[in-house]
């Protein structure tokens, strides 16, 4: 299964971790150097979140800024009733 939104199709970006030494020119150095690059992987904030897609319930896989930023529609919830209680008792 991908590392994608569903709702904004956010996905996993790649990068780079810098190494780097050397003191730099504002602390009186003569600049800091990059001695390596390694790459490195930014995953999305994906949750598994109960939702209506469709018009069907089902479990969705969103990032966190669409659940705040409420694309999404919950299902509605049963209500449950009560029974009357009974006077006199």
């Amino acid at each position: 299964m991908p590392r994608v939104c569903e709702v904004c199709g956010k996905k996993t970006e790649v990068g780079y971790k810098y190494a780097r030494r050397g003191l730099a020119k504002y602390k009186g150095g003569v600049g800091k150097k990059v001695t390596g690059r390694t790459k490195r992987r930014f995953l999305p904030n994906l949750q598994r979140v109960r939702g209506v897609a469709n018009g069907v319930k089902r479990r969705v896989r969103l990032c966190s800024r669409c659940i705040k930023s409420g694309k999404l529609v919950k299902p509605v919830r049963r209500v449950y009733q009560t029974p009357p209680k009974e006077e006199g008792k």
